[in-house]
């Protein structure tokens, strides 16, 4: 058999078997990862690949610590974020979120097994803690019809085998997401059902130092996406031709150049439509001497989540003076929030701490002060003083934690809002800010 150059090429030609993120360094890698392009621009910026084999160990073994420390015979798990941490391996995972055919069983021992697609056993086989490969956890209605009890009794049939062998006598099994039929199955095999929510959430909230690198270049190639679609928005948005969609397209395109996976939102908006927040991005021609706010919520590079929002002038004219106030003051309010961060503080404390807006931004204040990112917007969430509720975050902070830091500032009737977010790290003695990308200096009043 002949073999071609072009079968054997490598991502990057100055390395040998493999990538600096220690992953086979051909075109034929089966886990989705970082482009040529993304690879050069990491290594121009200086920094530093995590280790992805290592990265996969240190999430295993904070999954098993947290199933042992409670426990628990092991946990079972169908959101497609919770396996993609538990075994770094991905199938098709926007379509995965409605239909979920894939589920992974980390015991108390930590053996794991993951049901995946019966077609492509293959996807998980560059990761060697995933020691048994099956089919059958499609669960849902339009796959399986009327009989879905029949597969919901051979998967739990099977999760019981699995785990009489590796927590023989223990019947308390965490779980996070699964439809009706295979939680009813579970029960009727004697299982004793926990929330797994709790035990992921946990486990993904404090991240390794190969996470961190991860998110580091993730971040990076995030803030180079964003430059390209600014310039873009600049270039073209005085010509009256461009809508918010054309925009937003930019962010897409850029990111997938680079190895990133998806968005999770269309929160880019123009002019009035900025007010309220949380108007997703449509055919409207973006007017010269406009605001336009955006949130990324990209899934980047190595599956990492940047969440970071800006919110930009276009024109030749200057803002408005209450434009420019409430830029300043949304500025005022997540620098005054991040300075609170540190390991040890609670979150009930940066709650009763935190910066107050002005009472006229106070109905369409955002959401949260603050929420954990990492392959998604994750636990632990930061409310408002107005919106917390006693006992649901009791919790310190740690390092190695993760958060987004956000500012929405608009009055009820106006026609223009600001929306500012930054992602931080937790650091051993205090913070990191992970976001470079500037902000914009007509609206900031420079």
């Amino acid at each position: 058999m002949t073999v071609h150059y072009s079968d054997s090429r490598k991502i990057d030609p100055t390395r040998g078997a493999l990538t600096a993120d220690g992953t086979p360094n051909d075109q034929n890698r089966i886990e989705i990862g970082p482009t040529r392009l993304a690879l050069s621009e990491w290594a121009q910026a200086g920094l530093d690949l995590p280790n992805l084999p290592a990265m996969r160990s240190y999430r295993w073994s904070r999954l098993t610590r947290h199933i042992t420390d409670r426990g628990y015979a092991g946990l079972l798990m169908f959101d497609p974020l919770n396996i993609r941490y538990a075994t770094d391996s991905t199938n098709m995972q926007l379509w995965n979120t409605h239909n979920p055919f894939r589920a992974v069983l980390l015991c108390a021992d930590g053996y794991m097994v993951i049901w995946d697609y019966k077609n492509a056993p293959f996807l998980s086989s560059f990761n060697p803690l995933v020691r048994e490969v099956r089919s059958g956890a499609d669960l849902f209605y339009f796959d399986r019809g009327d009989r879905i009890d029949i597969a919901a009794d051979a998967f739990a049939n099977g999760v019981r085998q699995v785990l009489a062998e590796h927590a023989p006598g223990e019947t308390r099994l965490a779980v996070d997401k699964i439809m009706l039929h295979g939680l009813r199955a579970l029960e009727a095999q004697g299982f004793d059902i926990m929330e797994g929510e709790e035990v992921t959430e946990k486990a993904r909230a404090v991240k390794g130092p190969d996470e961190i690198r991860a998110m580091r270049c993730a971040s990076h190639a995030c803030e180079t996406a964003v430059r390209a679609m600014e310039d873009f928005a600049r270039a073209n948005v005085p010509l009256g031709q461009t809508s918010e969609d054309d925009i937003w397209a930019v962010l897409h395109a850029e990111n997938i150049r680079r190895g990133g996976e998806w968005i999770e939102t269309r929160l880019l908006s123009s002019g009035p439509r900025t007010n309220p927040w949380f108007q997703e991005c449509g055919p409207r021609i973006v007017r010269n001497n406009e605001i336009v706010a955006f949130d990324t919520d990209l899934i980047g590079a190595y599956g990492i989540c940047v969440d970071i929002s800006r919110t930009w002038w276009i024109g030749d004219a200057k803002p408005r003076p209450d434009m420019v106030y409430a830029m300043q003051h949304a500025h005022e309010h997540i620098m005054t929030n991040m300075a609170m961060l540190k390991p040890g503080v609670t979150i009930p404390e940066l709650t009763a701490n935190a910066h107050r807006l002005d009472d006229r931004f106070q109905a369409l204040k955002y959401g949260c002060l603050m929420h954990g990112v990492g392959l998604c917007d994750e636990w632990p969430l930061v409310a408002y003083p107005d919106m917390a509720v006693p006992g649901a975050f009791d919790y310190p902070l740690e390092p190695g934690m993760v958060l987004c830091v956000e500012a929405a500032v608009g009055e009820v009737g106006g026609n223009f809002s600001i929306k500012l977010e930054d992602q931080v790290l937790i650091t051993e003695d205090g913070f990191e800010n992970l976001t470079r990308y500037p902000f914009d200096l007509a609206l900031m009043g420079a």
